[in-house]
């Protein structure tokens, strides 16, 4: 490790209160979607006085900080991002923390830590702009959690905001499980997956529920159709090139003693490769019309693409796990054997410049594989590990642009 990097970490250190304090009061204060006045508000304060150029969004509530380098600079001058998205979930915390989120909005996935690591990136290196043989692009980006907000603020020109290329982009996302404790995980290629919609609804005819003979019931189709799609994924799909679908949402009738006219379910659906994206794409589709068909019913059957897999550059993933072994000692990095099935919209960024993704995991035990997971209501993070996070972001910077 060289000098400026233990000067780095002491710096990280000291700003660790400020980073707990800034996280916990974006916890409280919860927003969902692109839309987020009160978070913004909250980073644009956090960002006074670090001499960067600030810009918000028009179609949502983002933040784009640059970062001027006054280091020298050989041949063309590059800029490298650094991403933390700020949005949280419709659910209502049951952790019981002290900091915890009122209502049913939380940040279940973390984003809040996210959120004030990038700020503590940002804090770091605008002490070092000195050093800094380059731009460094901030994204504060709303909107991750099924709002696409990447691709809102790649549309009004993140990538373009210092004015110089983005050699590579560089981010972090916390697990309340999954990856041990303190640990920085990633892999070259796919980490994450592509993720999908299918939106069902069944048209039947209505009826009595002790006379279905004399009905169309959807909802038994729309059941049929549920229990098909996971025989659809055992029976139809190559095991090494997996496909996961989930049906999380299934709505139909008013009342016990009434068939319905129709029943309406809502699938996630993840892929790792476009192969396996266009044949479950044609396969669910001619699934549910068919099915509805056979029991003399029709479906409206609606396939959305929505995020690609977020995928490594492989030279700037060993960068990154490098990086933090440097920093961190090797012990605190680990080389994931295989992707995950979540998925993440900076993936689209992923897509235009290269860079990479790594996890962090913040349980706030070792026993982390049996903690809830991002999502739960349940799910709580380590934030005293925010210093680290901050510190690792702005080597990441500081090394590319180096």
């Amino acid at each position: 490790m060289h000098d400026l990097s233990s000067h780095l970490r002491a710096s990280a250190t000291t700003l660790g209160p400020q980073l707990r304090d800034l996280r916990r009061r974006l916890h409280r204060d919860a927003e969902i979607g692109l839309f987020l006045p009160r978070t913004q508000a909250h980073v644009l304060t956090a960002l006074e006085g670090c001499g960067l150029e600030i810009s918000s969004g028009v179609r949502a509530s983002s933040v784009v900080a640059v970062l001027r380098g006054t280091g020298p600079v050989s041949g063309e001058r590059a800029a490298v991002l650094l991403r933390g998205d700020m949005d949280a979930l419709p659910v209502a915390e049951t952790t019981g923390e002290p900091y915890a989120a009122v209502g049913e909005v939380m940040h279940a996935c973390g984003h809040d830590l996210h959120t004030a690591g990038l700020v503590g990136a940002a804090r770091l290196l605008s002490e070092h702009r000195d050093r800094l043989r380059g731009d460094v692009v901030f994204m504060f980006q709303p909107g991750e959690e099924g709002f696409d907000g990447a691709a809102v603020m790649l549309e009004e020109g993140v990538l373009e905001a210092a004015g110089s290329p983005v050699r590579a982009a560089y981010g972090l996302h916390v697990m309340s499980s999954l990856v041990p404790r303190r640990v920085f995980a990633t892999r070259p290629g796919p980490l994450m997956a592509a993720s999908s919609g299918l939106l069902v609804t069944v048209h039947g005819r209505g009826g009595h529920a002790s006379r279905p003979h004399d009905a169309a019931d959807p909802v038994v189709v729309a059941a049929e159709m549920v229990t098909a799609l996971q025989t659809l994924v055992t029976r139809r799909t190559d095991i090494f090139d997996p496909v996961v679908i989930t049906v999380g949402l299934f709505h139909a009738g008013t009342r016990r003693n009434i068939i319905p006219d129709t029943a309406h379910f809502d699938a996630t659906i993840r892929t790792l490769s476009e192969a396996a994206l266009a044949r479950v794409r044609a396969q669910v589709t001619e699934l549910c019309e068919h099915l509805a068909a056979a029991h003399g019913l029709w479906s409206e059957v609606l396939y959305t693409d929505e995020y690609p897999v977020t995928s490594n550059t492989p030279e700037a993933a060993e960068f990154a796990l490098d990086t933090a072994a440097d920093l961190f000692g090797p012990e605190r990095t680990l080389l994931l054997a295989n992707p995950i099935m979540g998925s993440e919209d900076f993936s689209r960024v992923l897509a235009r410049v290269g860079g990479a993704y790594l996890f962090l995991g913040a349980c706030l035990t070792d026993d982390y594989s049996s903690a809830p997971s991002n999502h739960s209501p349940l799910a709580r993070f380590d934030d005293s590990l925010l210093p680290d996070a901050a510190l690792l972001l702005a080597e990441l910077a500081l090394r590319e642009l180096g």
